[in-house]
């Protein structure tokens, strides 16, 4: 081996800080709740001067006072509140997709703007790929809501990809066996499939997508045991734990930690499906008037949350977040409702090791833009992926085209100790 030269050398010399300044987390599970719709920032983590719904733009709630000193969050709030010393408000995330939500949800799962050539793996598929599942009995990335693209695997194949849920109780549809299917009859089905599997992979040893395919059906087998069916059994929980969770937002909440005990490494919890006020999160019109009843669940499910893995010493090692695709101006519409803004908006990191109990950016005076730092999206991303101990400059590879894990995303260095 040739020894080094003074270039080498000096080289190294001046990556090694860089190098070492890309922080690690202890987080080994991340719970991801999806406010689709764009969540208002002013009404939630970043409230303001009070508005009247009309022609004076500002919060539509008023403020209390959180366990974080001059830290504020709605009135809605007030169950997570006295608990935002788990917590770190990111309040000032910003892109510029504006209109789309379709867009803006792809770009606040995968990180990235779409490619002409590239399909980019989502932030649950990528931790999938760099983690694995803890054990092969349950999957390593689980998603509570109806399939969507965003949360596909792209480049890395079927094999990072997840298992979704539409109902909290009965798990995966596909996995639960007919009552008329006996054990012994179950075993002879999936031999007979099985000799066909691996037949056909015989026939195609140079398509790794039957490859891939066959290896997500094996597993599907294994996660049709009782190790990963049984936790969806809430009724194994006490009552008063499910009844704080609150309703189908809340059990799906409860169901997430339950996975993560599992051995389960992501869980997107999507509260797009709960149009309690008539539009979800996408509150234009009148889908405002009815907003704190979303934030009521929200508030309800999320601190129950965290005191749920405190009491089950998970909170260190399973990062919580909230994300939603923009945040709402502080103008209202014609019909008293929000239009859409990405310039400025909040994400929350509870849990998962980091250095919490803070407010990171700070907005105008109407929440329209950041004072000081701006949070970009994959800044975001690289600070989750620094959490769960993966470094986000690390390249992924779509065949031989090598990928980073994020699109020049740098960890916010204070969300560390």
């Amino acid at each position: 081996m040739m020894n080094p030269t003074r270039r080498d050398l000096l080289k190294l010399g001046a990556t090694a800080p860089l190098m070492a300044a890309v922080p690690k987390g202890k987080a080994d599970a991340c719970i991801f709740l999806w406010l689709g719709g764009g969540a208002a920032h002013l009404d939630t983590f970043d409230p303001k001067v009070r508005g009247d719904g009309k022609r004076k733009p500002g919060s539509y709630y008023d403020s209390i006072e959180t366990a974080v000193h001059q830290v504020r969050v709605s009135e809605h709030l007030k169950n997570t509140a006295p608990l935002l010393d788990r917590c770190i408000v990111m309040r000032t995330l910003s892109h510029d997709i504006i209109s789309e939500h379709a867009a803006a949800a792809n770009l606040l799962h995968t990180g990235r703007k779409p490619s002409g050539t590239l399909t980019y793996p989502s932030i649950g598929s990528i931790i999938s790929h760099e983690l694995g599942p803890k054990t092969e009995k349950v999957p390593a990335y689980v998603v509570m809501g109806y399939p969507n693209i965003t949360r596909d695997p792209g480049f890395l194949g079927a094999k990072y990809g997840y298992v979704y849920l539409t109902q909290t109780e009965t798990g995966p549809n596909g996995f639960i066996r007919p009552p008329d299917v006996d054990s012994s009859r179950q075993d002879r089905r999936e031999s007979l499939l099985g000799s066909m599997r691996d037949n056909f992979v015989r026939h195609n040893p140079d398509d790794p997508m039957i490859r891939q395919q066959a290896e997500v059906s094996k597993q599907g087998f294994q996660l049709a045991g009782p190790q990963f069916m049984n936790v969806f059994d809430l009724k194994r929980e006490k009552p008063a734990l499910r009844e704080a969770y609150g309703e189908e937002f809340g059990q799906r909440c409860l169901l997430a930690r339950r996975l993560v005990q599992s051995g389960v490494r992501f869980v997107e919890v999507s509260f797009n499906l709960n149009f309690l006020n008539g539009s979800g999160w996408d509150t234009h019109n009148e889908g405002q008037l009815n907003q704190h009843l979303l934030i009521q669940d929200l508030d309800k499910a999320f601190a129950t949350l965290l005191t749920d893995l405190e009491a089950n010493k998970m909170l260190d090692r399973t990062l919580v977040v909230i994300a939603t695709e923009f945040g709402r101006p502080p103008e209202f519409d014609s019909g008293g409702g929000r239009g859409h803004h990405a310039e400025a908006f909040s994400g929350v990191l509870a849990g998962g090791g980091l250095r919490l109990g803070r407010a990171l950016g700070e907005t105008d005076e109407l929440g329209k833009k950041s004072t000081g730092s701006v949070i970009t999206v994959p800044d975001f991303h690289a600070t989750i992926h620094a959490a769960m101990g993966i470094d986000p400059a690390r390249n992924l590879y779509a065949g031989s085209r090598p990928v980073p894990i994020t699109d020049r995303g740098k960890p916010v260095a204070e969300a560390f100790a």
